[in-house]
């Protein structure tokens, strides 16, 4: 899986971000201009040490990105449409794009792509979730309906063992 932040402006979100990808074996690319830089302790302290081993791409705009990704199947997650992230079938290798906190994924790109835009529901007058959460619920969603590709059957105790 491809999770893409158009223009990042939180270091901790992006950081938590990042952790969650080097967990999911899932690809982060960052499309430029973002609100830190990327040697910062902030996102450094959100993604602990797992930084190191994360794979993560820049591009120095949109259209960088596009260039690079020809053949990329995108999802875009906005708060605003009305397909539900769970309503759609992610394949291994999809791109889920999330926008900056303050603004989303610019509307140009949204009305370009209409068929591959998707949304978390919440109640109304909730403007948005947090946006390492959103990416958190879609990604896990798109890692089930693949049967968590490479990831662990089951979880080990730290000091016992289960019975």
């Amino acid at each position: 899986m491809h999770i893409v932040l158009h223009e990042p402006e939180i270091p901790a979100n992006t950081g938590n971000i990042g952790r969650t990808c080097v967990a999911t074996n899932t690809t982060l690319h960052l499309i430029e201009p973002l609100g830190f830089r990327l040697d910062e302790k902030a996102i450094k302290r959100a993604g602990m040490d797992y930084w190191q081993d994360l794979d993560v791409r820049t591009y120095i705009n949109y259209k960088d990105f596009l260039d690079k990704n020809p053949d990329a199947k995108i999802w875009y997650a906005t708060t605003k449409c009305e397909k539900c992230y769970s309503d759609v079938s992610f394949s291994e290798e999809d791109f889920i794009m999330f926008g900056k906190e303050s603004a989303g994924i610019p509307e140009e790109i949204l009305v370009d792509n209409p068929d591959r835009c998707i949304r978390i529901p919440m109640s109304e007058g909730i403007r948005s979730l947090n946006l390492s959460n959103s990416v958190a619920i879609v990604l896990y969603e798109a890692l089930r309906q693949n049967s968590f590709p490479g990831l662990s059957e089951k979880g080990q105790l730290h000091r016992l063992n289960w019975r």
